[in-house]
């Protein structure tokens, strides 16, 4: 069983786009929001398992968006709502 598969998680991570709409690198954004490549990488390509506030309040400074802008939630096959 994959790590993906034993924590399954129904968040998607719109960060790419956001920056494509935005004309900047990951690169960039990481010198900006003063965390490495390799962390933001992780969680543009939804491999992230969290992320913290700080963090996200620092992304959506310097993107000028809204924690939705960056997240969604997409509900999977077979799970109930609560």
């Amino acid at each position: 069983m994959s790590p993906a598969e034993a924590d399954p998680h129904a968040i998607e991570v719109h960060l790419d786009r956001i920056l494509e709409e935005r004309g900047m690198t990951l690169a960039e954004l990481a010198t900006q929001v003063g965390v490495t490549n390799v962390n933001l990488s992780i969680l543009k390509n939804g491999r992230a398992k969290a992320i913290r506030f700080s963090t996200l309040t620092r992304i959506c400074e310097v993107l000028d968006c809204q924690p939705g802008d960056l997240l969604t939630h997409r509900p999977q096959h077979g799970t109930s709502g609560r």
